[in-house]
């Protein structure tokens, strides 16, 4: 184990992985991404009209258009889940289930995942009218009846787009206002009643046995305290991916978020962290923002690279006898 594979590997290929892996490929290092779907949560958001130079383009087109960059500069990408990764002093060992790749320092881009509302029945239905992406089923839903939950402004891009489909849309949100962008706001607004807000209001049932028929709301609206409809969507944020992150024993910080300083450093040397899996800009979670952390990184770990030149190839060495009995 004493030939070092990569110089850097990048675990995510959102706009954080994608962006780092362009920003370390101009650095001339060898470097590898792995990630298990191509894109993150970009790869799904639908249209992006706010990314700086690119007036609207689908969200997986603008993750196709970095990874076509980050090619052309020689940067590997593997479609794999990494299973594991051991350190000893400043060497890593990544573990996917059909090879093992070893470097001398590691970029988490591992994102967040869509949370759950965690009620029962919701697992059973999930695809059977239970949905977490308007990109991906909206579609589904042309001329039908749904409900979507969240207040946020992902909630209200998705009210937006599922609105180009649907007959009618219930969003129904837990405070009492919606926190969205402006102009998104705006162009809910312009649809008038198609879209029908449901303030101070949460889901507390899912029912359904086959298919999703209703959902019992916490609340009385109009005389009833269920909403008849075909689907539902969940638009409530996300929850970090940090698993691995913690088994290398990088720190978070007090809302479970990868902890790092203005670099993109965590507290373990050679590992650093952009992107969703980081609360760098706190609720502010944007391509952009993904983006930037993910090229500080990169410059982070071609600096840490320079100083501590070979010394992986040094301190690594298969555990003794001694080792393997503490």
């Amino acid at each position: 184990m004493n030939d070092i594979n990569y110089d850097i590997i990048i675990i995510g290929s959102g706009a954080a992985g994608l962006s780092a892996a362009i920003y370390a490929g101009r650095y001339r290092t060898k470097v590898l991404v792995v990630a298990k779907e191509f894109g993150g949560e970009t790869a799904s958001a639908g249209s992006i009209e706010n990314y700086p130079g690119v007036p609207a383009i689908d969200g997986y087109d603008l993750m196709n258009l970095m990874k076509k960059q980050m090619s052309a500069l020689g940067v590997e990408l593997i479609n794999a889940e990494v299973s594991a990764i051991k350190r000893q002093e400043h060497c890593f060992e990544v573990a996917t289930p059909n090879a093992t790749y070893q470097t001398h320092g590691i970029i988490f881009a591992t994102g967040a995942e869509r949370r759950r509302l965690g009620l029962p029945n919701e697992k059973e239905l999930t695809g059977k009218g239970v949905h977490y992406c308007v990109t991906c089923d909206g579609p589904v839903y042309g001329g039908k009846t749904i409900a979507m939950v969240g207040g946020g402004d992902a909630s209200v891009k998705g009210a937006v787009l599922a609105a180009e489909y649907v007959n009618k849309l219930f969003l129904i949100i837990r405070g009492k206002e919606i926190t969205a962008e402006p102009i998104n706001l705006d162009k809910m607004k312009k649809l008038g009643s198609k879209i029908e807000l449901i303030l101070e209001t949460e889901v507390k049932e899912i029912i359904g046995k086959e298919k999703l028929e209703k959902v019992r709301l916490s609340r009385t609206i109009n005389g009833r305290d269920e909403l008849i409809v075909d689907g539902l969507f969940v638009e409530v944020g996300a929850i970090p991916n940090v698993a691995l992150a913690k088994s290398l024993g990088v720190l978070l910080d007090e809302h479970g978020y990868i902890k790092v300083d203005n670099m993109m450093q965590t507290n373990v040397d050679g590992v650093f962290a952009a992107g969703d899996a980081v609360n760098h800009f706190g609720s502010f979670k944007q391509d952009i923002t993904a983006a930037a952390m993910g090229a500080v990184a990169a410059t982070s770990a071609y600096n840490d690279r320079k100083i501590h030149g070979e010394l992986c190839q040094i301190h690594w060495r298969p555990a003794s006898a001694i080792d393997r009995k503490t």
